[in-house]
């Protein structure tokens, strides 16, 4: 292992566990961690999840940070989910590429969106032979999203139910993530002064109450913790890569799909905040339109949340219109 990402303190009633998995490239191994009810005992495909992560920050910093004492993998944990979640290579507590090691302009974007489907793959497969069940629900965020839709789109046979927050598809505009100019293999992110893009997608009057106190700080420790070696520099940063960036540009603000959603035959959820600069709602609908072979589709809007509503005041919504979505037993 490359890098450990230690869990936070958690209830006695929770189970977790973190492992390395090999991906389909030498030397790449894969941090998966998972957290359930230490009273679960059976395993289904409609009670496993796994998530997945956006183009900056890994999976621990998005879903297990226990902002106001809960994460959203406690939450989903809390209903009874076994819950998985996977940083892609380059993230998180999985294997660094060897070229992050070198100046970022020797090398070109790292990891395109088809290699984080093919480490999202091999964690499907694991999660699938060591629970024993032939399918699970998948829940991504952001660029996640893409590498969920694209994944599910080839494999739906593998897939419960999929439901992705903030979705990243067709854009008008190039997101604020792309600062233009030209892209090296990754960027160094300083992650304390991310708050103001953060809070400048709210209406003034709202910035206040947003986030509420202390949570900000927490999270982007806890995100710079992921990164030792970009953790020593002054000012601190964490290291992302480039390659979800190189497609942002290649496909999403080009006017052109990575993948095609009427592929994806399984039930879908979309969940969207208003404030959210980075998927604008207009996207948002696109996809839901495009969605033309799922069984069944629902489009959840949260008022008075930005791109990262699942790290301020009404993160509790997105999170039970998840664990709700999945729960549901429709015929």
């Amino acid at each position: 292992m490359d890098q450990y990402v230690p869990a936070h303190e958690y209830s006695a009633d929770l189970v977790v566990e973190d492992f390395m998995i090999p991906s389909d490239s030498a030397g790449i191994s894969l941090h998966l961690r998972n957290k359930r009810s230490a009273a679960q005992k059976a395993c289904s495909a409609e009670r496993t999840i796994l998530m997945v992560h956006g183009a900056t920050y890994s999976s621990t910093s998005l879903f297990d940070v226990p902002l106001g004492g809960t994460s959203f993998m406690d939450h989903l944990a809390a209903q009874g989910y076994d819950v998985f979640a996977l940083d892609v290579r380059g993230y998180g507590g999985s294997t660094r590429p060897p070229e992050m090691d070198e100046p970022a302009e020797a090398s070109p974007p790292l990891v395109r969106t088809d290699v984080a489907v093919r480490d999202l793959a091999r964690a499907v497969a694991y999660i699938l032979e060591r629970r024993g069940i032939p399918r699970l629900n998948l829940v991504a965020m952001s660029w996640g999203g893409s590498v969920a839709g694209a994944y599910t789109a080839d494999n739906n046979d593998k897939i419960e139910k999929l439901a992705l927050i903030a979705p990243l598809w067709l854009l008008d505009t190039p997101p604020p993530i792309d600062s233009g100019g030209a892209l090296g293999a990754y960027r160094k992110v300083p992650v304390l002064d991310f708050r103001e893009r953060w809070l400048a997608a709210a209406p003034e009057a709202a910035r206040a109450s947003l986030v509420p106190e202390s949570w900000f700080e927490r999270w982007a420790e806890a995100s710079l913790a992921t990164d030792p070696q970009g953790n020593t520099e002054r000012p601190r940063v964490m290291r992302a890569v480039n390659g979800p960036i190189q497609d942002i540009r290649a496909y999403w603000a080009a006017g052109k799909a990575l993948y095609d959603a009427s592929d994806i035959r399984v039930p879908v959820l979309l969940v969207h905040a208003e404030w959210d600069r980075d998927v604008t709602m207009a996207s948002t609908q696109d996809l839901f339109l495009s969605l033309k072979r799922a069984p069944y589709r629902r489009w959840v809007e949260i008022g008075e949340g930005t791109h990262m509503v699942l790290l301020e005041k009404n993160r509790l919504q997105a999170f039970n219109a998840v664990s709700q979505f999945l729960a549901e037993r429709c015929t």
